[in-house]
């Protein structure tokens, strides 16, 4: 958890008994790999990842977000903590505080995760997947708009 107290929302790994969390759901550690690979190479090199290229350019550059993207990801869908391990929190609206999120930017990340959902063959869990990261993207740009007015 984060010093501010706050989690990220998302879905909550699952234990012994019940359903598989969505990590294992789509394939484990490889498959989720495979999908920040291509949402980041969406982001990199096609036109709707114009907008949050420049972002990553300001910020650590790409390469840092695909594997800092991974880390997260993997205890966000209940797979292994990496990204709390390694930083000691998993709270989004922390790694994000110094970016501003517009609506655009928003929903170009949402248009890249799509895209990239549905190239790796994930259909079968895309609704599972769109629903926190759409609303994780709505909540940010709503925090942005709230630090931009201060």
């Amino acid at each position: 958890m984060h010093p501010h107290g706050r989690a990220a929302p998302g879905p909550v790994a699952t234990g012994p008994g019940m359903a598989p969390s969505l990590y294992d759901q789509i394939g484990g550690e490889e498959a989720l790999r495979h999908l920040v690979e291509v949402f980041y190479d969406i982001v990199e090199f096609e036109p709707d990842g114009k907008e949050l290229l420049a972002l990553h350019r300001r910020g650590h550059g790409v390469a840092h977000s695909r594997i800092e993207q991974f880390n997260f990801l993997s205890g966000f869908f209940g797979g292994p903590p990496s990204y709390v391990t390694k930083h000691g929190h998993s709270d989004v609206r922390y790694m994000h505080e110094h970016i501003e999120i517009t609506a655009e930017t928003r929903d170009a990340w949402l248009r890249c995760m799509s895209a990239a959902i549905d190239r790796v063959g994930l259909q079968s869990v895309k609704d599972q997947l769109m629903r926190p990261f759409t609303k994780v993207a709505f909540m940010l740009h709503e925090e942005s708009l709230q630090r931009q007015a201060k």
